[in-house]
Formats: C-alpha cells, sequence, structure tokens
C-alpha cells in the first residue's frame, strides 16, 4: 500500500490472523489497550473481517499491518480509525516487542499522519492514550502532536488522553 525506508504498510488479509493473534494478546497491547477477545485464529480472522477490513471497506482507510520491506516479516500495525466516541480520525499503532525501540513506530506514524494529511485530505489527526504508556505519549509528543485534555470515551471506562495534530488552523480541536 505504502512504504518508508524500511516499512510496508499494507492492508491486513485473513492470512495475517496468526500474527494479530499474537499482537493482541501481548502483555503490553492487553494492558494499555484492552482485551479484544481474540483468543483463537478464527477470532483473529473474525477482528481483522469486523475492524480493519470493515475500515477499509467503509472509510477507504484503517489498522494497516507493519512489516518490514526486507523481509516481509510483521512486527506490528499502524492506521487510521473512525470511532463513534471520537470526534475525528485517529491514529493507531502496536507493535510486537521484538519492534520496539528501534523508531519503526515513529517511521510508521509519521508515514500514516502524512497520509492521512494528504491522501485522505483529513483536517487532523487524533490520538488516545492511556495516562500510564509513557512510551506512547512521548511518541505522540515527538510526532507533534498537541495534548487536548483527558477525555471519557464512554460513561463506564476511565479517561484517557487526547491528543491533536491539526494540518489547518481552523477546525482543530
Amino acid at each position: 500500500m505504502f512504504e518508508t525506508p524500511r516499512l510496508r504498510l499494507r492492508e491486513f488479509t485473513e492470512l495475517d490472523a496468526p500474527f494479530i493473534h499474537a499482537l493482541v494478546n501481548d502483555p503490553d497491547w492487553l494492558r494499555y489497550i484492552g482485551d479484544r477477545q481474540v483468543h483463537s485464529i478464527d477470532d483473529a480472522i473474525g477482528y481483522l473481517r469486523a475492524g480493519p477490513m470493515a475500515s477499509y471497506a467503509e472509510y477507504g482507510f484503517g489498522l494497516w499491518c507493519v512489516e518490514h520491506r526486507a523481509t516481509g516479516e510483521a512486527v506490528g500495525m499502524c492506521g487510521l480509525l473512525r470511532r463513534p466516541t471520537l470526534p475525528g480520525v485517529d491514529i493507531g499503532y502496536a507493535l510486537l516487542p521484538a519492534a520496539r525501540g528501534r523508531g519503526i513506530a515513529f517511521e510508521a506514524a509519521s508515514a500514516t499522519i502524512e497520509r492521512a494529511r494528504t491522501v485522505h485530505a483529513l483536517p487532523s489527526v487524533l490520538a488516545i492514550v492511556s495516562p500510564e504508556n509513557a512510551a506512547s505519549i512521548r511518541l505522540l509528543e515527538r510526532l507533534g502532536m498537541q495534548l487536548v485534555g483527558p477525555r471519557a470515551l464512554t460513561p463506564d471506562t476511565p479517561p484517557v488522553l487526547l491528543f491533536e495534530c491539526s494540518f489547518h488552523t481552523r477546525g482543530a480541536l
């Protein structure tokens, strides 16, 4: 779909179900993002169909598989989401533990934000993060995103921190 110097970001397919199963059951995913009830390969296929693949069909974007260009090895996901609980499109990302700390998240997220601006002509990109996820907060700040403040996505969940990267001065939150 699109590339960076080290990475390829492409749409997920059902063949990625084993990778998704591993990623969404990583302890950090469960801690900071939550349990998506993906406990089998069939569950992972359902997650892909209902999540990323449905988003591609409806919006023309979604979470993309992040893989090394040189090897084709899947190392994470990064992409754009439209959530009913947010006033705009947000960026999401997650990497397998072995891929963290190498600048991969920054490279993938930078390319995703640029794609949001140029290909999808979005006025801004939002991000939500658990207040305890210091590494992700640092990444959002490094990407040039500004803290908007805490936001409860639903009445029964704890607040998250909302960040925004605005491409135009008008229409910012």
